[in-house]
């Protein structure tokens, strides 16, 4: 285990639940777990984001949420709404999930639509982050989307909602890293249990992980 990442991977972490059925108990837990550790950030849904924001205070931790969840098949004008509400309520940081269909269907809306959010969470000082959900493309697709992420002036290319039939691979990890500038940052999702998975994305090139399994990789 690469000692180095092992003794900040909580500075790595996005702590995660997007479950459909996820409690008021368990979003209060998961703002005191955060604290505790440190994580850099919590990935709720975007009907807890306002708690989160006024419950993490002033403490250095990213309340991230996601937008066109989980399948990114919403209008454009529908994912901005979710975008100024989630703002207005304290996210720093937005996960939008791309269009695939426009993407299969080779449409320039893929684009326009990125920047069209990209754009809108600059304004508001906040980080925007791309989901391409890997499972669904090929390598060829997944360096066609991380150009177009990048060149629509996304921060983060992210791999997966976790609600696909696979999450993050190494393999994907290093497909991206390679395609993406280095000003572009990779955030590794889904199917993330383990330290050790975590430590072999991050070799791989992540720099985030958004994980439900936080706190075991911790006490790893």
């Amino acid at each position: 285990m690469n000692k180095s990442i092992s003794s900040n991977l909580h500075r790595y972490l996005e702590y995660t639940n997007l479950s459909p059925t996820l409690p008021y108990a368990e979003v209060d837990q998961m703002i005191l777990d955060a604290k505790q550790h440190n994580f850099v950030g919590i990935c709720v849904p975007p009907f807890w984001v306002k708690k989160v924001s006024r419950d993490l205070g002033d403490a250095d931790i990213q309340v991230v949420t996601v937008i066109g969840f989980p399948l990114g098949y919403q209008m454009t004008e529908t994912k901005i709404q979710e975008m100024e509400l989630a703002i207005q309520n304290g996210a720093n940081e937005l996960d939008v999930v791309m269009n695939l269909s426009a993407f299969k269907s080779k449409m320039p809306w893929v684009k326009i639509e990125i920047a069209k959010c990209t754009s809108l969470a600059h304004k508001h000082g906040c980080l925007l982050k791309v989901i391409l959900e890997t499972a669904y493309l090929t390598d060829e697709e997944i360096t066609t989307g991380c150009k177009i992420c990048a060149d629509a002036g996304a921060d983060f290319v992210k791999t997966s909602t976790g609600f696909a039939d696979a999450g993050a691979t190494v393999h994907h990890i290093q497909l991206m890293r390679k395609k993406l500038p280095s000003n572009v940052g990779i955030k590794a999702s889904g199917g993330i249990k383990t330290a050790q998975q975590a430590i072999n994305l991050i070799e791989a090139g992540a720099d985030r992980i958004g994980a439900s399994a936080a706190l075991t990789m911790i006490n790893d």
